[in-house]
C-alpha cells in the first residue's frame, strides 16, 4: 500500500502543518530577503511557487488567474512549479508552498508571503510597497 504522505498533495499538507506549527510557535512571517535583486521587467512581478497537486496551491491557480484578468498590463504573474521546475525554483529559496514573491520593476525583492493570499490583499500589499496597481503601468513602477 502507497504512503499517501510521499505524494506531492501529502508534501503540501505536512508543509501547511509545519507552518502553522511554526508561526503559532515563533510568531515569525516571511520576510523579504533584502540583499536579493532579481532581473528587471518591465511591470511589478508577482512570483508564485507551488505545485499542481497542492490544495492551497490550487487554490492560488484560481487568484492569480484573477490577477492576470483583472490586471493586464500592469502586473507581471509567474507561477513556478517546484516539483517540475525545481531548478527555477532554488534561486528563490522557498520553504514552504505556496509562497508568493513581490518584486519591484527594478527586480529589488519587496514581500514574501506563505500560504492563500487573496486578490484583494495582494492589491492591497502591492499598494502598502507603493505600486499603484490601478494607476497606468508607468506609474506603478518603482
Amino acid at each position: 500500500m502507497r504512503n499517501p504522505l510521499t505524494g506531492s498533495v501529502g508534501v503540501c499538507v505536512l508543509l501547511v502543518v509545519a507552518l502553522a506549527a511554526t508561526a503559532m510557535s515563533t510568531g515569525c512571517q516571511p520576510v523579504a530577503r533584502s540583499n536579493v535583486t532579481y532581473a528587471p521587467s518591465r511591470l511589478p512581478r508577482l512570483v508564485d511557487l507551488g505545485a499542481t497537486a497542492c490544495v492551497p496551491c490550487k487554490v492560488m491557480a484560481g487568484v492569480l488567474e484573477d490577477l492576470k484578468r483583472d490586471y493586464p498590463g500592469r502586473l507581471q504573474i509567474e507561477f513556478i512549479n517546484v516539483n517540475e521546475q525545481p531548478d527555477v525554483a532554488k534561486p528563490f529559496d522557498v520553504q514552504l508552498i505556496p509562497t508568493q514573491i513581490f518584486i519591484s520593476a527594478s527586480g529589488k525583492e519587496l514581500y514574501r508571503h506563505t500560504g492563500v493570499y487573496s486578490e484583494k490583499d495582494i492589491v492591497a500589499k502591492w499598494k502598502d510597497l507603493g505600486v499603484d496597481l490601478a494607476a497606468p503601468a508607468a506609474a506603478g513602477r518603482k
